[in-house]
């Protein structure tokens, strides 16, 4: 094993951290952050992908609340509805990203881990394995959060990152893409996730898979898949 692909909900961070702390941050900021901030090219660049989401949304006759070209909370109110629905919206999780950007540089969030991960993510990397994440959350909020975490900053043990301009994590083809940029096989990746789809996934890639168990998880149903409660339990790699 040289490679460890980690997800963050639910397995290295607390689900209820996720909807309880971070998306509310997000929808209550994300009208002033708009006011200040949507002239921003690489806000520019967010809103027209989600007006086209917006717009195939209405094509298959989802029932959204109204956008207007020229109005501003038209947008407010989609993504709202996004949040709401936990949609892994590519400009919906880049904006995020950036109105959590502003909560953990002055000090509002300060992101919860579960306290076996910064100790094994010491004795991963001290045993020379390479440490990744795959999150549905952009990459900009995945640094965000391991390096404002409440255990101090872990992003020195974090070899990179993939979001879903990678692919769906619930799809093969994601898995082969990050063996690929990572430069190894997929067979030497030992994926951990809470979701059993997305470890069906990376396991027809030939990735390695354990299903995570946390206090709070959405499922508790591995579903064949080999389990663990915590790092812990990860003796031997």
């Amino acid at each position: 094993m040289e490679v460890i692909l980690l997800d963050i909900e639910g397995t290295t961070t607390p689900v209820d951290y996720v909807f309880g702390v971070l998306f509310p941050f997000a929808r209550d900021r994300v009208t002033d952050f708009l006011t200040t901030h949507h002239q921003e090219t690489e806000v520019q660049t967010d809103l027209q992908l989600l007006r086209k989401e917006y717009e195939e949304d209405l094509a298959r006759d989802v029932s959204v609340s109204n956008w207007q070209e020229t109005d501003a909370m038209g947008a407010v109110r989609y993504i709202h509805y996004l949040i709401s629905i936990d949609r892994k919206s590519t400009g919906l999780k880049s904006l995020q990203g950036k109105i959590w950007e502003q909560g953990y540089r002055d000090g509002t969030l300060r992101s919860q881990i579960f306290p076996d991960v910064k100790p094994a993510f010491q004795r991963w990397t001290s045993a020379g394995k390479h440490l990744y994440i795959f999150s549905s959350g952009s990459v900009q909020a995945q640094q965000l959060l391991f390096r404002y975490s409440e255990e101090g900053d872990l992003t020195g043990f974090i070899s990179g990152y993939f979001d879903t301009q990678t692919g769906s994590k619930r799809e093969a083809e994601s898995y082969v893409k990050i063996a690929a940029a990572i430069g190894t096989v997929p067979e030497k990746i030992l994926f951990i996730s809470d979701v059993t789809a997305e470890l069906k996934a990376s396991q027809a890639a030939r990735m390695q898979t354990l299903f995570s168990i946390r206090p709070g998880n959405h499922s508790f149903e591995a579903e064949g898949f080999s389990a663990i409660h915590s790092f812990d339990e990860i003796k031997k790699l």
